[in-house]
């Protein structure tokens, strides 16, 4: 996506909802092939920024570019990895199918082609043993697998994660983190990562965007984690305290505490 060029690009962007403001005069460039993690409270926008960028959301104000154009739905130039949330244990949808869905899910009512491109996808995720398996008797480690193997079947150059690792155990979340920053690397695709939580993508991402209370603020992940920087965004005392290679994000009484 754009040979070195910007991925994403947003000016002066603003988005609001109804008489709330989401976030406001929100400028940032992704240069391809960067890997961004995207914090912040519950509420802050950033699965709105998605939305945005998916062409799914319009702008209040602003411009917002991807590869150099306006976002539009279905395009097959950005995967999506949505949040992790279980399937029902009756859906007759089995993991191979819901990969397939990141092909031809566009095609509602008409029969689905097979495409190597399901098999290598499911390969490279390491699904293989469970694929043929009903997607609602699997765990939330495999479902989320086959999420990212239905994102990557169409070999996308931007890839936009929402949440992947939300409800998972530490292990999962290492595997999940592991299979996108391979795809990452292996094929120079630009990744924005939705999370609640730093840690698990600390070594993986090149930079953060940090939303909260209609606020941002963006740049190298020491520069952003810091006590500093988080209480000017949130207008309120942050601590950020480093526990060996952890860091940890505490608000004064609670307030927009979390843990990263």
């Amino acid at each position: 996506m754009g040979h070195g060029g910007a991925a994403v690009q947003l000016r002066e962007a603003t988005l609001r909802l109804g008489e709330r403001t989401i976030w406001e005069n929100l400028s940032l460039e992704v240069a391809a092939g960067e890997s961004l993690a995207i914090l912040g409270p519950n509420g802050a926008g950033k699965t709105t920024l998605l939305k945005v960028l998916l062409g799914l959301i319009p702008l209040s104000s602003g411009s917002v570019l991807v590869d150099g154009r306006p976002p539009r739905r279905g395009s097959p130039e950005v995967g999506y990895v949505a949040q992790q949330r279980s399937f029902d244990p009756d859906l007759p949808i089995r993991g191979r199918d819901l990969v397939q869905l990141g092909l031809d899910g566009h095609r509602l009512g008409l029969p689905w082609s097979r495409s190597p491109a399901v098999d290598a996808a499911i390969t490279a995720v390491g699904a293989e043993s469970y694929a043929g398996a009903p997607v609602g008797l699997l765990s939330g480690g495999e479902q989320q697998r086959l999420r990212i193997a239905q994102a990557l079947v169409g070999r996308p150059r931007l890839l936009l994660c929402d949440e992947p690792l939300l409800s998972l155990d530490p292990a999962s979340q290492d595997t999940v983190v592991s299979l996108v920053e391979r795809y990452h690397a292996e094929h120079g695709t630009t990744v924005l990562f939705v999370t609640h939580e730093i840690n698990p993508v600390v070594g993986f991402v090149d930079r953060v965007l940090y939303v909260a209370a209609g606020r941002w603020t963006a740049g190298p992940t020491e520069e952003v984690m810091t006590s500093e920087r988080l209480s000017a965004l949130y207008g309120s005392r942050v601590d950020v305290i480093r526990v060996g290679e952890r860091i940890v994000v505490v608000g004064e009484a609670g307030e927009h505490g979390h843990l990263h």
